[in-house]
């Protein structure tokens, strides 16, 4: 898991010196969708980024994306902007699967690319998993936070007739 997240680091700075460089040479605004279509090519000059989910590497675009939304958000308001960071080693703590590649079941959770790992559930999953986000702690601890589709319960009574 350390891999994948040294890998989702390089693709955050990638994708940050890519936007940065684009609009510094040619005036130009590089938004998501053109930020996720250099995920093949980068896959082509660092091979290793193959051992990693594709829905993952386009989680962290879009962490990009949304860094400069927040950016913009905050000039226009006359806030101070705060442009985004390159993340250093070490200074990348999370990875997130969307809508499949992984799977739970009670011990364990099947991760895409990384394998099975064993896991404690401080609690029961109630409800559909929609995406997952795996930490690492600042203590080398690994925790998996989970985003679900909740399945509201209704208390099904029965209508009331009265004879007329």
């Amino acid at each position: 898991m350390n891999n994948t997240l040294e890998l989702c680091r390089w693709t955050y700075n990638e994708t940050l010196a890519l936007r940065k460089n684009t609009w510094e040479l040619e005036q130009k605004n590089i938004g998501y969708y053109d930020s996720k279509k250099m995920i093949p090519e980068w896959k082509k000059e660092k091979p290793e980024l193959k051992t990693v989910h594709s829905q993952v590497l386009q989680e962290v675009v879009k962490r990009v994306d949304l860094a400069f939304e927040a950016f913009f958000r905050r000039v226009k308001n006359g806030e101070n902007p705060g442009y985004p960071r390159f993340r250093g080693y070490g200074r990348y703590d999370s990875f997130t699967y969307t809508q499949f590649g992984f799977y739970l079941n009670s011990e364990r959770l099947s991760l895409s690319k990384i394998g099975e790992l064993k896991i404690k559930l401080h609690r029961p999953v109630e409800g559909e998993i929609k995406r997952l986000t795996i930490r690492r702690m600042p203590t080398g601890k690994w925790f998996v936070f989970f985003w679900l589709k909740l399945i509201r319960r209704q208390n099904c009574k029965k209508p009331d007739y009265q004879q007329v």
